[in-house]
């Protein structure tokens, strides 16, 4: 089932060293490249690289952009200690533009935009391949483009919008974009996808029309929220594309959380879109790095962990009888010791457990894939677009039976709500999706948090969040643009 995406990462060296390699008259070219279908194809699985580019850690020690997401949200804490970098973020200080974590997010954005776009001119014109595949490759990268820029368009706002391939090293030097502007090029690449004949579902772990479906639906509903605020339509078109989803019946809930982490059924059911790992070429540093620090012997090479954890005040915030908070669901308090299962090692606060890989525990090299869509986001997205649409509150069955979906394999005695209001589906979202880097986009396109010792859902400026110093502030909603890119081109700064 992985073996054609394990190859993603070769792929994607292959298609950037040839994009990198320069002529004697000093641009950039391709004229080597996009010469037979296999070619075709390696450029095509290059675009998808940039998916993993975040998680990347730059020193071996658990630190890397993407915990960023998390930290900022207040909700974490890092057990192993860390520099001030992480600090901005954890403890909510103000961001330095020369933090490399947000030149990780650049890069994480326009390295592969550039293959995307190059992908997108080339693929149009060939005769390589047949119609129908030529329109399913053009179809990945119309996706991969819109999620790159949906990405960086929520942490930085107005940012470069580049549709088209390097020839000359001015084409770099570019102004920022309004961030409308940017939504609607993210809109039209997703609806070129969208019509690209792609299948609903695809196992390999390519994109898929369902992947497409439900990255509509998320665009859709943070357009309707800040910062662009255009409201009504766009939660109606969030609930109508969710809803395109849902009926497809092409996707489902796992009945058990451990389905979350098992590698057979990974790029299916409820798993909609995944980051493509594999112990040998492409490994997934997340099992080694949610490891308990100070080091616990639990796993085979326990020494690198420490990178996140729940804050005490977030884990409490889950109900007793929540399933998502039953030992070894979505956190554990304590484990086997590695190679004596005998002997029970009790940790000293609850850790993160769902995303454990087995086979890493005993190999130490992980080869899990990383949800990046799954089906329980879609579900509390048409049913958040529909309280909206009803008022905040809403008795509309597919909302009701959408939401009562998730809330159900939590607690499994409860019983289906007449009505719905918004607070209690955001609530949903923060227990439900914790800690798969979705939080923040959240909070950022509600402008709500949640005040996890009330148990309500407040306004996001002027709360203090667990792991905080202070409260959360205008300025903190929008990443400064990397110092080092501003360096380069001084156009960023008008």
């Amino acid at each position: 089932m992985k073996r054609p995406i394990a190859l993603l990462i070769l792929a994607a060296l292959t298609s950037c060293s040839r994009f990198l390699e320069e002529e004697p008259s000093g641009s950039l070219s391709l004229a080597h490249y996009y010469k037979t279908p296999e070619q075709v194809s390696a450029a095509v699985n290059g675009c998808y690289e940039g998916l993993a580019t975040p998680f990347v850690e730059n020193i071996g020690v658990s630190v890397s952009p993407v915990y960023s997401l998390e930290y900022i949200t207040g909700y974490s804490r890092r057990p192993r200690p860390s520099g001030f970098e992480d600090d901005q973020f954890l403890r909510l200080e103000k961001l330095d533009n020369a933090n490399t974590r947000l030149q990780g997010w650049w890069v994480a954005t326009y390295y592969p935009v550039e293959n995307c776009n190059s992908v997108i001119a080339h693929v149009s014109v060939t005769d390589l391949v047949d119609e129908v595949t030529k329109q399913r490759y053009l179809g990945q990268a119309y996706f991969l483009r819109a999620w790159y820029y949906f990405q960086a368009v929520r942490l930085f706002g107005d940012i470069p919008l580049k549709l088209a391939t390097t020839k000359d090293l001015n084409d770099v030097k570019i102004r920022r974009s309004p961030k409308e502007a940017v939504y609607e090029q993210i809109v039209k690449d997703l609806t070129m996808a969208e019509n690209s004949g792609l299948p609903w579902v695809d196992p390999s772990g390519h994109v898929s029309l369902g992947a497409v479906k439900s990255l509509l639906a998320k665009v859709y509903i943070t357009m309707a929220g800040y910062p662009l605020q255009k409201g009504m339509p766009y939660y109606e078109k969030a609930y109508a594309k969710a809803m395109e989803v849902i009926d497809s019946h092409q996707f489902s809930l796992f009945e058990q959380y451990s389905d979350l982490r098992n590698p057979a059924v990974q790029n299916t059911r409820e798993h909609i879109f995944m980051i493509q790992h594999h112990p040998t070429v492409a490994v997934s540093n997340i099992h080694g790095a949610y490891l308990p620090y100070p080091v616990e012997p639990i796993s085979i090479q326990p020494a690198y962990g420490g990178a996140m954890a729940p804050t005490q005040a977030f884990y409490d915030s889950y109900a007793a009888d929540d399933g998502r908070k039953q030992e070894q669901a979505f956190f554990y308090t304590k484990y086997p010791r590695y190679g004596y299962p005998a002997e029970m090692i009790h940790l000293p606060a609850p850790y993160i457990f769902k995303f454990w890989d087995n086979d890493a525990e005993k190999t130490g090299r992980s080869g899990a894939n990383f949800p990046l869509i799954r089906y329980a986001d879609v579900l509390l997205l048409c049913a958040e677009a529909k309280s909206h649409i009803d008022g905040g509150t809403t008795s509309d069955a597919a909302a009701i039976d959408a939401y009562y979906a998730v809330h159900h394999r939590a607690f499994p005695t409860a019983v289906k709500p007449a009505a719905l209001n918004t607070d209690d589906i955001l609530k949903e979202r923060y227990w439900e999706l914790c800690f798969e880097f979705q939080t923040w986009y959240d909070m950022l396109r509600t402008r709500r948090a949640f005040d996890v010792a009330s148990g309500r859902i407040t306004a996001l400026i002027g709360y203090r969040a667990p792991n905080h110093t202070r409260a959360f502030i205008e300025s903190d909603l929008q990443f400064p643009l990397p110092f080092a890119e501003v360096q380069k081109n001084p156009d960023l700064a008008l």
